[in-house]
């Protein structure tokens, strides 16, 4: 027969225990936050350094760059900038580049960077045909094989426009169903799915795991701007419970458009995230 003592001690526990899994499922809501660091593009390119520490500073975890062909890392070399953002306790996890005559060079640059992932960040063509974007399939493919030899993930991110329609079917569909599903992933612009005025549950639902990045832009109800977190279209909260549905791995805050400064912004947004675990 359990003791009075025991029991006391075991209801305790399980009082305790009840009290700290909320707490524990909602911390678990939200984590790893990271930045798409075109969102503080000018005060990175003057001093990269700096800003790499503001962004450590204000609790960002996750880097991805976006810089130009031949200078993808704002004048410092793969080596550093993973050196550095590993010192301040993030991780270069992602970069947006170009498919070019120097894409062997692109992929062995990412991987001195530390990167997970190599993300193709518009199409090599906008012409607006399943042709089109049948033959970007087909050499999304082969980019991404190169990419697995060298222990990357490659993927695409999307803008608006691949949300046409021709022909009765929507060009974004055609891209994610040429594509192969094991070699090339997609990073889902929330901002311009909703900008297009499509759905994004409707592509976690259609194409679960497909999705292991995520700009996370919200987008004016009013205009098509970007705007801060949570003032905008996107039901913030109920797409980080369908996190899982869409095989997100990582995410990335990106802002284009300000009222604010740019790093303010940045610190707003985390804030706002934070937010959602309690």
């Amino acid at each position: 027969m359990i003791s009075r003592r025991e029991f006391l001690k075991t209801a305790g526990t399980l009082t305790l225990s009840a009290c700290l899994l909320p707490d524990i499922a909602r911390a678990a809501l939200v984590k790893n936050p990271g930045i798409q660091v075109y969102s503080v593009k000018k005060e990175i390119t003057e001093d990269a350094v700096g800003t790499l520490k503001k962004l450590a500073q204000i609790g960002y975890k996750e880097i991805e760059t976006a810089g130009k062909a031949g200078n993808y890392y704002y004048g410092l070399k793969p080596k550093e900038i993973n050196k550095i953002c590993r010192d301040l306790g993030m991780r270069v996890r992602s970069g947006h580049v170009h498919i070019n005559e120097n894409w062997q060079q692109t992929i062995d640059n990412a991987g001195e960077a530390g990167q997970q992932y190599i993300i193709c960040s518009s199409m090599p063509s906008r012409e607006p045909s399943i042709s089109n974007y049948q033959r970007t399939a087909e050499g999304f493919n082969k980019a991404a094989e190169a990419c697995k030899k060298a222990n990357i993930v490659f993927g695409y991110h999307n803008h608006e426009y691949e949300f046409e329609k021709k022909d009765g079917k929507i060009l974004y569909d055609v891209l994610l169903q040429e594509t192969d599903a094991d070699l090339v992933k997609m990073e889902l612009d929330l901002g311009w799915v909703a900008a297009a005025g499509l759905d994004p549950f409707y592509y976690f639902e259609k194409y679960p795991d497909r999705f292991p990045l995520w700009h996370l832009k919200d987008i004016k109800k009013t205009e098509l701007k970007s705007t801060e977190l949570g003032t905008g279209r996107l039901d913030i909260k109920r797409l980080f419970q369908k996190a899982e549905k869409s095989g997100m791995k990582y995410f990335f805050v990106e802002q284009e458009d300000f009222t604010t400064s740019p790093l303010a912004a940045a610190e707003y947004n985390l804030n706002y995230l934070k937010g959602l675990n309690y």
